[in-house]
């Protein structure tokens, strides 16, 4: 699961995002996330300048800043607002790295799910252009416990590798693909998403689940693709004793014409 920063309503939290060691650090963003919601911009930093923050965030309470290679973005009070996912973006001309966390606030009267989510995924082994992947999305709920509304909705998103941030590929909304009773208290609904596979889909593939006024994320799927090649074994193979067979034929004509002068 996406890491989690548990402090209490009113108190200051800092979130740490490790960059990469590279020369020429070129952008690097913070952004937002609340349940059902876009990204909001944070802040964004140009090669490493003096942040420029968005427009619903003020520097006199969010304040960003750069040792060495760890960017820390700090709060200096928490209100109600503030729960919810917050994102690193970096991007420079070889390397996108993206990371998250979300931040949940005790005393907070309006974090009220008891969810938890659970995924994984399908494919065959190694993963070629053309094949098919299925992701699996679990979402357990404790109804004994829970206080909000039962309904939920289900996203999925992939964070590519040269992308600055994920792309929400496909949302199942309110639907059900299968539900039962774990137990008396507790009850499980699985989500299935399916696509075909091309050689730009690498990454990790991640479902979300927006319910009582939070975001929660499954643990993340990686999707390494295999590149297809120009010849197969058999290709290699066939290849090899044609060389043989000439090599055999060149040494006989070789031998005759050796033999005949």
């Amino acid at each position: 699961l996406v890491p989690v920063i548990t402090v209490q309503l009113s108190e200051p939290v800092n979130f740490t995002c490790v960059l990469p060691d590279v020369l020429n650090r070129q952008n690097l963003h913070w952004y937002k996330q609340s349940a059902g919601e876009n990204l909001k911009p944070i802040t964004s930093m140009w090669k490493m300048t003096n942040p420029e923050y968005g427009p619903e965030f003020s520097a006199s309470r969010f304040t960003v800043k750069v040792i060495k290679n760890i960017s820390i973005l700090t709060i200096l009070w928490t209100i109600q607002n503030d729960e919810g996912m917050y994102h690193c973006a970096f991007t420079d001309w070889n390397v996108n790295t993206w990371s998250a966390t979300y931040l949940s606030l005790k005393g907070n009267t309006q974090r009220t799910s008891n969810y938890a989510v659970v995924q994984w995924l399908t494919v065959s082994d190694p993963v070629r252009p053309g094949d098919s992947v299925t992701l699996q999305c679990s979402v357990l709920s404790d109804s004994e416990n829970k206080t909000c509304s039962e309904d939920h909705s289900v996203f999925w998103f992939r964070a590519g590798s040269d992308k600055s941030h994920p792309d929400i590929i496909y949302t199942d909304g309110n639907r059900r693909d299968h539900c039962d009773k774990r137990s008396d208290s507790q009850k499980r609904c699985v989500y299935h998403f399916s696509k075909g596979i091309s050689s730009s889909d690498d990454g990790t593939y991640y479902c979300a689940v927006a319910t009582c006024g939070e975001i929660l994320f499954g643990n993340g799927s990686k999707l390494d693709i295999q590149g297809t090649s120009m010849w197969s074994q058999t290709d290699h193979a066939v290849i090899f004793l044609l060389c043989a067979v000439l090599a055999i034929c060149l040494i006989v004509i070789a031998f005759l014409i050796h033999a005949i002068t």
